[in-house]
Parts: structure tokens; C-alpha cells; sequence
């Protein structure tokens, strides 16, 4: 008998050899029927897999992040398979899971593939996945699998072989598919009951411009038809809420070519809306004990190959800048924590100073490719709302903690309620990756997962996501369609100080090392504001809004009343504009509307004679006439409960 240890700390005895369906089985046959794979220990299995050893599992359904991992992964199989039947002497590359849905590179040889084609494929699949064929794992040597693509012909998966070690290496067999792959599978094909090809592309293997360019064909399934008609009218309001589509109706940002892809010009009312996005942080920021600096775009080679930046990133940076003096080379800065680390180090510093907290709303810069430039998520230049704190390493806990909440305080002002925290960790089979000692990453891990556990929150464990010089704790946002966005990190560092030879001292009157904090709340401005733009589709928060009000004179007869207002609202800090066009009031309200301007005010006679406006609301409609007075403190009781509830 062996132990199994359930999620809710249970502990149950199976025979050895017991399979996770099995354990499912017996705890309910609904649960049964719904198991996609399991999560054994550390690790994610097929649920027919036997267990022969005391573990701790965990049960995956549709309704699992790491369940639908293994679905879409089956159908990327289940996707090939169709393809092997339709266009005989197809070759594959490799076919993962994505955030939503699968994609499977593959090689057609001459012909072409294009979405007139998708129909057909969806409906192969769907045949295919009637047979209910079962997901079977083999064990090959390195000799059988090499001798079974040999005989395929197929150059890729031998390319993959070559870098497998004899005794890892496993087939998955369904119907009359078979594949190299790792897995983990869902247990039949059955389980798919709807298909929908999303895109075509090209990508060459390996991602290496000098090999061949492959067919990337995108897919998503789904357990039921519905839920897939439910996904694409998703995407029809996702297309709506697109904020490139959205940032030129509301005339927030643009891009030009002559000034450089990436490289996003704020027009006036989205630089209104970055710098409310600024002066709310800027005031939290003080409110916790940050100090601001202001570092330069540009800096020395020598700084960032003192901290790491240059080994690791290099490559993803702009060319230095040279100058005529010989040998001396600047970069556009990537970074700038390296920046704050030389503040730090400008006078020496004492125990009873610490914490000492910068804050930098700073411009960086990274070369990314032109395929992966989109609108403002990805960019070459991007304002972070950095902030560096130098600590003890008893404060690291608290000072970690107080960083979450103002995470939460950002999230909770604008709205993103539904969050998960990825506590990142390293890859403890890839160590070369990072810098620093065991040690420190130790520490640096457990004072994480101790502050999230703390606090409470809703947590996921990713190994490999750790930045190179620490774990991070990073908070994956859903938005109002469902959508999963990384918004907002903190990061613990015991490198950086070692490397810049950071001090203080302490209260025995020796040197230490202080601890480093890394964290953004927004991450950058142009993402954060990119995701905030699609997950309100272009309706900003009242205070966060670059045009709160618009004022609306019936005719020009009460143009002067209507800037008498304005005045007054402007005293008071509430944005807006008097619109005087000799349009119609109707065809006013309209155009308010379309703008997603918070409130009208109409003004006409009847307000004038009363010093009052007549209000509506954005997507609510008329809210009535009431006083100027009135209405500002109606304004500002809206803007206290965003902010304070």
C-alpha cells in the first residue's frame, strides 16, 4: 500500500501502482468522468499513469489552468494527426500548449495552407476524436526513436532526438498518430467536442532565420460546443475593445514611422491620463516612504557589465553609442536598478537609515524584434514605476509586504479584482541561467513565499520564471473578458548589492550587505495602460479619466454661463471642455457618448436662471438638474469611494 496525500490534506492508502482515474474513481464517478491529468508531486501525469510510491496528486478538470494545458496539448496531437491523414508526408516540428488554445509547426513540403482550408481540417479533427482513441505512453530508446523518424523522414523530430539523453525519451500513440513528446495527455480523444482553427503563420525551426520557415497552425478546443461559441464571441468583443483600435478613437496615443517602431507618441489626453496615472502612485509612494530620483536614458557600457545586464541581455539592447573617444561606449539604458544602485552608493549609509526606498518613473529601452512590437504591450521604449528598496535583511518580510499592499491598493483603485500571485522561482535543474549563491536564493525564495502566505493571497508556483538575479512575485491580472495579464511584479535581490558592493552600517559597527527589493505595481505605463484600455473598453475610472466632464450650451446664447461652469469645475480640479459647435444638443450628447466622456452637463435657459446644469451620465442616461455646487460634490464623493472604498 502507498500513501496519497489530496489537496485538502487528506491522506488515503491505494494499492502501489494505483493510477490518479482510479484515485478519482474512488472519491466520486462525476470527479472520475471529468479528470483530465494529475499533478503527482511536482509534476503533471496522464491519469492512467501508476503510481508506485507515496505522493502527494492532485486531480486536474477542464477548470484547472494546468488541466487545460494538458487538453490543448492532446488536441495539438489529435491536430497533427488530422493533418498527417489529409496531406500524406507531412512533417512536424513541435506542437505546445498556449495561453489559450495550442499551435503545431509543420512542414507541407510545397504546398501551401491557408485559412480556406481550416473547415476541413476542424472537421477531420472532430472525426477523429469520435474514435475516442486513448493517449498511450511508450518508453523508447534513443536507437528506436532514431530509426522510427528515420524511416518517417521527418529532419525535425531527429533534430529534437539529438539533444535527448537514452532513458528519458517517450512516444504517445492515438488512433494511428504517433509522436515524440513528454506529455502529459488527456485519457481519450473523446474528451474534445469542439475545434476551431485560429491562424496561420510562418516560424522558422528553432527560431533561427537561417533554417527553414515552417507553417505555425493555431488552434483551440474546448469539452463542450458551447463553450467554444462562448470563447469566439469573446474575441468579436475583445476586436472591440482592441486598445490600438480604441487609443485612435479617443486620441490617447500613435505611432509614426518616422520616429520608429515601438516607439509610442502620448497625444495630449493620453498624457493626461499617464500623468493622473503618475501623480496617484507619486502620492501613494510618499504616503510609504519613497524618495524620488530622476536617472539618465543613457549610461555607461561598464555599468550594466558590473551588473549583469550586459551578459544577459546584450543582445536584446540597442547598439552602444560611440564616442570619439577611443574604447568608451554608452547604452540606452534597459534598466534602472543599476542606476539606483550608484545612488545608493553615494554617501555611506547606517543601519538606522534603513529602508531606503527610490522611486523613478524611468524610461527604458530594449531592442525587441519587429514581429513582436504590438501596439502599446510591446514595445522598445516603456516607463516603468520602478522603485528600488535597500534593506536589512530582517526587514525584507515587511518591507515585501508592504510593497503587496500597495500592489492591492493600485489594483483595487482601478478595478482588477480577479488576480492570482506567481510566486516565480529558479529552475533548480538550470542553475546557470541566474547569478548568485545557493544561499541567497534560498533566503530570497522563502522570504517570498512567506510574505504571499501572509498576506493570504491566491498563489500558483512557477519554476524557471525567476528573474536572473532573484525570485520575483508577480500578479497575473484577468480582465472583464477573461483574459490573463502579468501586471505588476516584486522581486527580492541578494546580487545586485553584492555586485555593486552595496553597505551600511550596522549597529555593531561593522560593514553588512543590504538587502534589495525590486517593484513596479504597473509594471510599465505603456502595458499597464494598454490592458487598462481593453479591460474597461476605453470607460476609464472617473478619476482616472482625461475628460471627466463635457459641458453642452443648447445654443450660443449660453456659451458664457457655460464657461462661468467651467471655471468653476476647473477650480476644483475636474477635467473637461465646453463644447461650442453650432451642432444640435442631440447630435452633442451623441458625440459625448462615442468620446466615453463620465458626464454631460446641458445648459440652457431654465440652468442659467438657476446656476444649475442638467446632468447625464455615460451609458446611464439623465441624472436630473441640480446646483453647479451639487454636482462637485457629487463628483467628488464618486471619486473618494474609488479610491478609498
Amino acid at each position: 500500500m502507498i500513501n496519497i496525500t489530496l489537496p485538502d490534506g487528506s491522506v488515503r492508502q491505494y494499492p502501489k501502482g494505483v493510477t490518479s482515474h482510479e484515485i478519482a474513481s474512488s472519491i466520486s464517478e462525476g470527479l472520475a468522468r471529468n479528470v483530465l491529468a494529475a499533478k503527482v508531486n511536482d509534476t503533471v501525469w496522464d491519469s492512467n499513469r501508476p503510481i508506485t510510491e507515496d505522493a502527494t496528486v492532485q486531480l486536474l478538470t477542464w477548470n484547472d489552468d494546468l488541466g487545460k494545458n494538458a487538453f490543448w496539448h492532446s488536441s495539438a496531437h489529435l491536430l497533427a494527426e488530422a493533418l498527417e491523414e489529409l496531406y500524406p508526408g507531412v512533417k512536424f516540428g513541435i506542437g505546445p500548449p498556449v495561453e489559450n488554445g495550442f499551435y503545431y509547426d509543420v512542414d507541407l513540403g510545397d504546398r501551401a495552407f491557408s485559412q480556406d482550408e481550416f473547415a476541413k481540417v476542424e472537421q477531420k479533427m472532430l472525426e477523429l476524436a469520435r474514435n475516442k482513441e486513448e493517449f498511450k505512453r511508450r518508453e523508447v530508446s534513443k536507437a528506436e526513436a532514431t530509426a522510427y523518424f528515420t524511416q518517417k523522414g521527418d529532419e525535425y523530430k531527429l533534430d529534437l532526438i539529438k539533444d535527448l539523453e537514452d532513458g528519458t525519451i517517450t512516444f504517445y500513440e492515438q488512433g494511428n498518430f504517433t509522436d515524440l513528446c513528454r506529455g502529459p495527455h488527456i485519457p481519450n480523444t473523446g474528451f474534445i467536442k469542439a475545434a476551431k482553427l485560429m491562424n496561420v503563420a510562418g516560424a522558422y525551426w528553432r527560431g533561427d532565420e537561417s533554417k527553414k520557415q515552417l507553417t505555425r497552425i493555431y488552434g483551440i478546443t474546448f469539452p463542450k460546443q458551447k463553450e467554444l461559441t462562448e470563447y469566439l464571441e469573446r474575441l468579436e468583443e475583445a476586436k472591440k475593445r482592441d486598445h490600438r483600435k480604441l487609443g485612435k478613437e479617443l486620441e490617447l496615443f500613435a505611432f509614426s514611422e518616422k520616429v520608429g517602431m515601438g516607439l509610442p507618441l502620448w497625444l495630449p489626453k493620453g498624457t493626461l491620463l499617464r500623468e493622473r496615472l503618475e501623480q496617484f502612485m507619486r502620492k501613494a509612494q510618499m504616503r510609504a516612504g519613497y524618495q524620488p530620483v530622476v536617472t539618465p536614458h543613457i549610461a555607461s557600457k561598464e555599468l550594466y557589465v558590473t551588473s549583469g545586464h550586459y551578459e544577459k541581455y546584450g543582445a536584446d539592447s540597442f547598439q552602444p553609442i560611440r564616442t570619439p573617444n577611443e574604447g568608451e561606449e554608452f547604452f540606452l539604458k534597459p534598466m534602472n536598478c543599476p542606476h539606483h544602485c550608484e545612488i545608493y552608493k553615494t554617501r555611506p549609509r547606517s543601519y538606522k537609515e534603513l529602508p531606503v526606498r527610490l522611486a523613478e518613473f524611468g524610461t527604458v529601452y530594449r531592442y525587441e524584434q519587429s514581429g513582436e512590437l504590438h501596439g502599446l504591450t510591446r514595445v522598445r521604449g516603456f516607463t516603468q514605476d520602478d522603485a528600488h528598496i535597500f534593506c536589512r535583511p530582517d526587514q525584507v518580510k515587511e518591507e515585501f509586504i508592504k510593497v503587496i499592499d500597495l500592489v492591492l491598493y493600485v489594483f483595487q483603485a482601478l478595478g482588477f479584482e480577479d488576480y492570482t500571485a506567481q510566486i516565480s522561482l529558479r529552475d533548480p535543474e538550470n542553475k546557470a541561467k541566474y547569478i548568485g549563491s545557493d544561499e541567497a536564493w534560498e533566503k530570497a525564495e522563502n522570504a517570498i513565499i512567506e510574505a504571499a502566505t501572509e498576506k493570504g493571497l491566491p498563489t500558483v508556483t512557477e519554476l524557471g520564471e525567476a528573474a536572473f538575479y532573484g525570485p520575483k512575485l508577480d500578479f497575473m491580472v484577468r480582465d472583464a473578458l477573461g483574459r490573463k495579464w502579468q501586471l505588476g511584479t516584486i522581486q527580492v535581490d541578494y546580487n545586485l548589492p553584492e555586485r555593486f558592493q552595496l553597505e551600511y552600517i550596522g549597529a555593531d559597527n561593522a560593514k553588512h550587505r543590504p538587502v534589495m527589493i525590486h517593484r513596479a505595481p504597473f509594471g510599465s505605463l505603456e502595458r499597464f495602460v494598454a490592458v487598462l484600455i481593453e479591460h474597461c473598453a476605453g470607460n476609464f475610472p472617473l478619476w482616472l479619466s482625461p475628460e471627466q466632464f463635457a459641458i453642452l450650451p443648447i445654443s450660443e446664447k449660453y456659451q458664457d454661463f457655460a464657461q462661468q461652469v467651467y471655471d468653476r469645475l476647473a477650480e476644483m480640479d475636474i477635467r473637461g471642455f465646453v463644447d461650442n459647435r453650432d451642432e444640435k444638443i442631440g447630435r452633442k450628447i451623441r458625440d459625448a457618448e462615442v468620446r466615453k466622456v463620465p458626464y454631460m452637463l446641458i445648459v440652457g435657459e431654465k440652468e442659467q436662471e438657476e446656476n444649475a446644469v442638467s446632468v447625464r451620465r455615460h451609458g446611464e442616461g439623465d441624472l436630473g438638474s441640480m446646483p453647479v455646487d451639487a454636482f462637485i460634490d457629487l463628483f467628488q464623493s464618486k471619486i473618494a469611494e474609488m479610491l478609498n472604498k
